[in-house]
């Protein structure tokens, strides 16, 4: 950078200077990990950083398939995905969305493609990939739920359609796929002060009119699972970019009613959702009551830059629990037997 500058102030004020284009070294592949550090920077097997925010994961067979926001600094540029069988380790495999090159298109370069989240359809053979869509231009105006399917877990995905599910606005959102293979969309709706549940088709593809309002809190980030016969549901407050204080609902039934539990966090900076924001949680195979809250701790200078925070759901009183935890492994849900 230093000998491009020089050069482009010799063009600019007479001085002759030779132009050197700086030679970058591809990454190192890093060390295998062992443990999870939230909040650290994290590396795919190739070196690079891992680029997937606002994701969420799909296991299909022994492996994890991670998809997420490829961001540039501040620019959205489609949904990554990358497989994994230890979930430290993590490689990258394909751009699974790509925005389209043509103008007239839905999800036309320019546009967001936010929270993208990825479940299998057992009927169809297809992966169905939802997300939170907005148009080309047109800022947060369009809030519009996308679909796209492919044929294998790292796609790639092919464009189905958007919408506003039933005419609500759709903003954050997640997918819940529960025990009899029912699928569900649940989104923020009504300029984010609605949380709404819809079932979905038997394909997956589009909600049916089973849509129904689950609170009016003025909250997004919805993280839904279920454990022990109940649903539970993490959500973030609606501040930007800026953290806030996540708060926790339960419910015997899907649609409700649901009770609010409070603040699922503990410890130093629990109050901010220790600097991030949810986006999904993951029940681990194989393991009984063991889940994963993950979070994006988002940094609008560099949203690349954005870190994530994976930490191990515990339950007390039969309550869900989110404790910081600096570095730990898989190991820890054993130790909680």
């Amino acid at each position: 950078m230093k000998h491009l500058l020089t050069a482009l102030l010799g063009l600019l004020f007479g001085m002759s200077a030779p132009l050197v284009v700086a030679q970058t070294s591809p990454p190192t592949p890093t060390a295998k990990r062992t443990s999870f550090k939230p909040g650290e920077l994290w590396y795919d097997t190739d070196g690079n950083l891992i680029n997937a925010h606002g994701g969420g994961l799909l296991l299909v067979g022994d492996a994890y398939y991670w998809y997420g926001e490829k961001r540039a600094q501040h620019q959205e540029e489609g949904v990554n995905v990358y497989s994994s069988k230890d979930l430290y380790n993590w490689k990258y495999e394909a751009v699974a969305l790509t925005p389209a090159t043509e103008a007239q298109s839905d999800i036309a370069a320019g546009c967001l493609m936010e929270r993208p989240k990825v479940v299998y359809n057992q009927k169809t053979k297809q992966y169905v990939m939802w997300f939170h869509l907005e148009l080309k231009g047109q800022g947060y105006k369009a809030a519009r739920a996308g679909v796209a399917v492919a044929d294998k877990p790292t796609g790639p995905f092919r464009y189905v359609s958007s919408f506003r599910p039933n005419g609500n606005m759709s903003r954050d959102m997640g997918l819940f796929v529960d025990d009899d293979g029912a699928a569900y969309h649940i989104y923020s709706s009504r300029e984010n002060y609605d949380l709404r549940l819809a079932r979905l088709s038997a394909d997956y593809l589009t909600p049916t009119t089973q849509d129904s309002l689950l609170f009016a809190k003025h909250r997004e980030a919805p993280a839904l699972f279920k454990q022990g016969g109940k649903y539970y549901l993490i959500t973030s407050g609606c501040t930007g970019w800026a953290p806030n204080e996540a708060s926790l609902h339960v419910a015997d039934k899907l649609f409700g009613p649901w009770q609010l539990l409070g603040d699922p966090l503990t410890g130093p900076n629990a109050k901010l959702t220790y600097g991030g924001q949810s986006t999904y949680v993951l029940p681990l195979a194989g393991k009984k009551d063991a889940f994963i809250f993950m979070a994006d701790r988002w940094n609008p200078k560099d949203l690349k830059d954005s870190r994530y925070l994976w930490l191990p759901v515990q339950f007390r009183a039969g309550q869900p629990t989110i404790d910081w935890i600096e570095q730990w492994d898989l190991k820890y849900f054993s130790k909680q037997l």
